[in-house]
């Protein structure tokens, strides 16, 4: 049996682990979580070989000498074959977002009650780390929602140390009114863009 290699579009990029000795290597395009995959070439002396369709497989020869051989196999198949692989794959980056009142940096009621939720969440991955990114409305300058943000995340990042996460493991940032949720026109009230998002990995 070939060495595989198993790549997804993202998520855990790229894995690599022989279940096996063997003399030729083996690569399997898994799909990402929402059906779509991308594509991969897989090079050898006798040719280069693209794997672009999910659950595609191209494999290498010993020798190297001859163009990798492509063909399909399914879902089914894949995590039978390679059960010990899928063992090893991390969890999921898990989403949060958080709102905030308009022009500061308190949390709205429902969202204090959520962040709980993130720090057990985090508190379950062995090694886990948090990236914190604040977020405006339109409301006022560019310069002073770049300022906002930050202060934003900031917040967060002090309430998650306080409630027990590791601070050498948070990242916080802002982008201001860069990234709107909702899209509006300049100077608009909109509270769901007045939020942090908050991904555990």
């Amino acid at each position: 049996m070939a060495a595989p290699a198993l790549i997804a579009a993202a998520g855990w990029m790229a894995l690599l682990l022989a279940t096996a000795p063997s003399p030729g290597t083996r690569v399997i395009l898994l799909p990402d979580d929402d059906g779509r995959s991308t594509a991969v070439v897989v090079s050898s002396k006798g040719g280069d070989q693209m794997v672009s369709q999910p659950y595609q497989r191209a494999t290498a020869p010993a020798d190297a000498r001859s163009r990798p051989s492509l063909d399909q196999t399914d879902p089914a198949a894949v995590q039978s074959e390679l059960k010990e692989l899928f063992t090893l794959r991390p969890p999921k980056p898990h989403r949060f977002t958080l709102f905030f009142d308009v022009g500061d940096t308190a949390l709205t009621p429902e969202s204090i009650s959520m962040l709980q939720s993130v720090v057990a969440e985090a508190l379950t991955r062995p090694g886990a780390d948090i990236t914190v990114t604040g977020h405006t409305d339109s409301r006022g300058s560019v310069a002073d929602n770049d300022a906002l943000s930050i202060q934003r995340a900031q917040e967060i990042t002090r309430l998650l140390v306080q409630s027990g996460f590791p601070a050498d493991r948070i990242e916080a940032m802002g982008r201001g009114e860069r990234e709107l949720a909702v899209p509006t026109a300049d100077e608009v009230d909109e509270p769901r863009n007045r939020r942090v998002v908050i991904v555990v990995r």
